[in-house]
C-alpha cells in the first residue's frame, strides 16, 4: 500500500478529514469485501498521482462503525470527497481507473469558464 494513504478511525476522522486543508477522499471498506480489494491498488495510485493536491484516507468499517453510520454508509466500497468539512461527492461500487480519476477530477480541479480545467 502507498505511504501516501491515511488509515483513519471513528476518533481521527474529524482531525484527518473534516479539518483538512485539502481534499480528502474517503475509502469505506472491510477485509471480506472483494470489490474493496480490486479498488485498493487504484486508491495507492491515485495517491501518489494527486500527491499535494488530495488526500486518500481508508476507513475500516468493520472497526469504525459510528462514522459510516454517521455518513449513511449502505454498501462497500463507498468513496466520498470531502472538502472544507462537507462531502462533495459519493460513488458506491468497484470502478475503473479512469472512472476514479473522472470523479476525483470534476470534484477539485477548478473549471474554467470555457470548460478547460486550470
Amino acid at each position: 500500500m502507498s505511504e501516501s494513504i491515511i488509515h483513519v478511525t471513528d476518533s481521527s476522522f474529524e482531525d484527518e478529514v473534516l479539518s483538512s486543508d485539502k481534499p480528502v477522499i474517503v475509502d469505506y471498506w472491510a477485509e471480506w469485501c472483494g470489490p474493496c480489494k480490486m479498488i485498493a491498488p487504484l486508491l495507492d495510485e491515485l495517491a501518489d498521482e494527486y500527491k499535494g493536491k488530495l488526500t486518500v484516507a481508508k476507513i475500516n468499517i468493520d472497526e469504525n462503525q459510528e462514522t459510516p453510520q454517521k455518513y449513511a454508509v449502505r454498501g462497500i466500497p463507498t468513496l466520498m470527497i470531502f472538502k472544507n468539512g462537507e462531502i462533495a461527492g459519493t460513488k458506491v461500487g468497484a470502478m475503473s481507473k479512469s472512472q476514479l480519476s473522472a470523479f476525483v477530477d470534476s470534484l477539485i480541479e477548478p473549471v474554467s469558464k470555457s470548460g478547460e480545467r486550470r
